[in-house]
């Protein structure tokens, strides 16, 4: 069903913008032709991008990847452009019909005789000038927006350092620096270089524990497991955490990747929780699945993540989706961490994301329970990011 509804969209997407800049900007003929062939196999291109190595269970190939999904994004942006334009082209249109053309071949004063063809071509009526003036316009606009997007995408995440204080927390942890970072999204577009510059940015900030709170991966330990492997010089004084996200339950064996991860020195907190101390101070790490796991029967489990801690020092909560903050918040939670949204990823899908998370990036409030989401370090789909940075967080603590 997901296959066809996508398959529907993409197609009606398609057919807008070929009504809009190729038939309302071309005669009848072998431009036109050319124009919609060319169109057509984009879309082909597309569908076969996201479908193909779904059905198939083939590996997505980067010679497919790379120019599939920046025809994804440049498809959407020409396709939102091209309707935010539409009231324009509308009154426009209404005006050159209310206003009558002057007639090309009764010219208000002889013209000499010419054996020049290009000297008796008739002019572009207004219809057709309208037209193409809108498609420029959003052609110009569309693949500005993706090519900013996609030097943004591409670019070294920014790293930001957001102070966050807790309730109970011992002042032997006043300072303490948490490196969260989410949505790393290893695949066809994002290799080893991707990870090896994520971890040295997040070494150069020397934080006491390193969070990753899922999402790091798509595709299996076969494919992606070499550029997985500079993960291993993560440097903490705590060590590193992880959970799943959503995309960790998209190949078919999840316990491959948990089972690499903790070879790399990545522990995975699969609800559960573990102490960190100093001393005799401590506060609660705690992890939990994300919620798309109970379709594998590896659901998250409070229960188990928040069984019989000590209710007088402070829990923080490593959970894939901001969503999950409603149950840590009737629990007791004092901070959670996530990830997931992108923080939207490409303006303005930030406000469909907005729709169904409690939150789109940063630091906010649910009950007495904070959450902070990050953007992530990484992108989904198109290798675009409009309007959300990228970033790596250094979440510092202080007492409340």
């Amino acid at each position: 069903m997901f296959i066809v509804v996508l398959g529907v969209v993409l197609g009606l997407m398609h057919l807008y913008v070929w009504k809009r800049l190729i038939k309302d900007t071309t005669a009848p003929g072998l431009r036109r032709r050319v124009a919609t062939l060319v169109l057509v196999a984009l879309a082909v291109l597309l569908v076969a991008t996201l479908i193909l190595p779904r059905v198939t269970g083939t590996p997505e190939s980067p010679w497919l990847a790379w120019p599939g999904y920046l025809w994804f994004g440049l498809i959407a942006y020409l396709f939102l452009t091209l309707l935010a334009i539409e009231p324009v082209r509308l009154a426009l249109w209404r005006w050159a019909r209310r206003s009558p053309e002057p007639e090309p071949d009764q010219p208000a004063t002889p013209e000499p005789a010419t054996s020049d063809p290009a000297a008796t071509k008739p002019s572009v009526n207004r219809r057709v000038f309208i037209a193409r003036s809108a498609a420029l316009a959003a052609g110009a606009a569309s693949v500005g927006l993706v090519g900013y997007g996609a030097a943004t995408a591409l670019g070294p995440p920014n790293v930001l350092t957001v102070p966050v204080r807790l309730r109970r927390l011992d002042p032997a942890f006043d300072g303490f620096r948490m490196a969260v970072v989410s949505d790393v999204h290893l695949g066809p577009l994002a290799g080893r270089g991707h990870t090896e510059r994520i971890v040295r940015m997040i070494n150069e900030q020397e934080p006491d524990l390193v969070a990753i709170v899922g999402d790091l991966v798509d595709g299996t330990v076969e494919e992606l497991g070499r550029a997985a492997e500079p993960l291993r010089d993560l440097q903490s004084r705590e060590g590193t955490f992880f959970v799943t996200g959503n995309h960790e339950y998209f190949v078919d064996d999840t316990a491959s990747w948990l089972r690499e991860l903790n070879r790399l020195g990545v522990r995975t907190l699969r609800n559960d929780n573990t102490a960190i101390r100093r001393g005799a101070a401590a506060f609660d790490l705690a992890g939990v699945n994300d919620v798309v796991g109970a379709e594998r029967g590896d659901g998250p489990d409070f229960d188990r993540a928040l069984g019989g801690l000590d209710e007088s020092r402070p829990t923080i909560l490593l959970a894939h989706q901001p969503i999950q903050v409603a149950e840590a918040s009737s629990r007791g939670v004092d901070l959670q961490l996530s990830g997931h949204t992108h923080g939207g990823q490409m303006w303005p899908f930030h406000y469909a994301v907005d729709m169904v998370q409690p939150a789109l990036a940063g630091l906010s409030t649910v009950g007495d329970t904070q959450l902070y989401v990050t953007r992530g370090a990484g992108f989904w789909g198109p290798p675009v990011r409009v309007g959300a940075p990228p970033d790596i967080t250094v979440v510092t603590l202080g007492g409340a």
